[in-house]
């Protein structure tokens, strides 16, 4: 079992208890880590990122970079064991595990491009006479990174890697799911030698993580998780409108398939976008909406593809599809969304059962409804999708609409006309054109509207969200001469 620690101040301090236990959901028996989390080594943290601040900002972006370089190249050093780690404590596949530990190397240089392009470049303009505008950007200060539990290294990376090319430092807290995943990024930090303060890990369970994201010397608070806890954190800091707060929470996402799609390709993709990640990835589709002329052969390749979806555990010698959802309680939810489903009306094309394995796992289900409702606007975290048949697109648009949530769409059409018509109606932060709604590119923005965000999008744009503007009107030269006919009082001038 790994020993816990958290990282503050470029060195390890002990956590050992039992207060904080993290499983292989895989196989509940295993234990990954133990720790009791220490509610003074999150104020030590934010006291050492405080105190490493200003020599860190005082650095040039270069500088900086080159030590992200470093941390690119430790994690490309160690991708095997990150992997495999991810995998256990997560209960990913090993291939998609081993994905995301190779993307943390990919997201520095991704990185580096969006602020060569510009983002954060100083830029001057036309003041008037003799003066010149410029403006220029500024790191927030001490961020807090709020990690997830189904990207534990991916989405954290993706937040404090621009944070700290920014100029800013970080107090990272990983989910409690996740423990091992996030002592590592530290330790594996330790080791990319960052100068001591400037990048700090502390375990911690709800009132930890709300103690640090209402810290009076936090600056900045980057979150990823759910609606639920991103409100709490909007709440917390009604007060300090000066503290930077980027919320990417989760989503409610439609799939329309019109009457002229592809029907075997709008069938991969939504099985994939449904069930990836054993429907744990805030962008994957949880509603579809399907046109009657095509809802008979669409539903039955659908149907069968979620009945063949492989379950597997890390270590299984057969590839799986699918692993065990993050913990017991989040299948029992599950479970329980299908059976208010089946109350409120809908129909089980394919139900969703607990396996006779050891382990968390849940086979995939589809449910039919009659409509979509605001009732009903839930985002059910796993391998549970619903559809419904409309009868035409503005049907389609309408039962899509039908959520607070805004992250993620798809349309899948041959007509692109239908498509941008969708680009008009349907409030997103990501609408794909035959292409699922899971998985994102890191080359574009990463965020949503209404419950899924507060137009601070990650990916490309998250540096945005990590520094922020000083405007400055720039004079050099003589004594300015009053204007023509007018003359300086001298005690204007002295008090000047």
């Amino acid at each position: 079992m790994i020993q816990p620690v958290d990282v503050i101040g470029g060195s390890t301090r002990s956590i050992p208890g039992d207060e904080l236990v993290s499983i292989d959901p895989a196989y509940p028996d295993r234990v990954l880590w133990s720790g009791s989390p220490v509610v003074g080594h999150i104020d030590e943290a934010v006291v050492a990122a405080r105190a490493a601040f200003g020599e860190w900002a005082s650095c040039s972006i270069e500088d900086r970079a080159d030590f992200l370089r470093r941390w690119r190249d430790v994690t490309a050093a160690h991708v095997d064991e990150m992997a495999d780690l991810i995998a256990r404590e997560v209960g990913k596949t090993p291939a998609e595990a081993r994905i995301e530990a190779t993307a943390l190397g990919g997201k520095v240089d991704l990185t580096l491009d969006a602020a060569v392009s510009g983002r954060i470049d100083d830029w001057t303009a036309d003041a008037g006479p003799g003066r010149e505008g410029r403006c220029r950007y500024r790191p927030h200060g001490v961020m807090a990174v709020i990690g997830p539990f189904n990207f534990p290294a991916h989405l954290p990376n993706g937040q404090f890697v621009p944070a700290l090319l920014a100029g800013n430092t970080v107090v990272f807290k990983p989910s409690e799911y996740t423990p091992a995943v996030g002592q590592r990024i530290g330790e594996l930090m330790l080791e990319a030698g960052l100068p001591p303060g400037v990048f700090n890990v502390v375990q911690a369970g709800p009132e930890g993580s709300r103690r640090l994201c209402t810290c009076d010397d936090v600056n900045g608070v980057l979150f990823t998780g759910s609606w639920a806890v991103g409100r709490s954190i909007l709440e917390d800091n009604i007060d300090t409108p000066g503290r930077i707060v980027a919320l990417e929470l989760g989503g409610n996402n439609p799939a329309i398939v019109h009457a002229d799609a592809d029907v075997r390709q709008a069938v991969i993709e939504c099985v994939r976008a449904s069930f990836a990640t054993t429907g744990q990835r805030c962008t994957c589709t949880r509603r579809i909406m399907v046109h009657q002329d095509v809802a008979d052969s669409f539903l039955a390749a659908f149907c069968t593809a979620a009945t063949t979806l492989q379950l597997g555990a890390h270590d299984d010698p057969a590839p799986a599809f699918m692993g065990p959802l993050i913990s017991s309680d989040a299948r029992a939810r599950v479970l329980e969304s299908q059976r208010q489903l089946v109350n409120a009306g809908g129909n089980v094309l394919v139900p969703a059962v607990e396996t006779p394995r050891e382990g968390w796992f849940l086979s995939a289900g589809v449910v039919e409804v009659d409509e979509f409702d605001m009732d009903h606007d839930e985002e059910i975290f796993g391998p549970l999708v619903q559809v419904c048949i409309v009868p035409n697109l503005d049907e389609a648009i309408e039962q899509a609409r039908r959520t607070r949530y805004g992250l993620a769409a798809s349309v899948f059409t041959r007509d692109r006309a239908v498509f941008d018509r969708c680009f008009a109606e349907i409030p997103t932060g990501c609408l794909n054109w035959n292409v699922g709604t899971a998985g994102a590119s890191s080359r574009l923005p990463f965020g949503g509207v209404g419950q899924s965000g507060n137009h601070r999008p990650a990916a490309a744009l998250a540096i945005d969200a990590c520094a922020y503007p000083v405007a400055s009107l720039l004079q050099e030269g003589p004594e300015i001469e009053p204007p023509a006919g007018m003359t300086w009082k001298d005690e204007w001038l002295s008090t000047a």
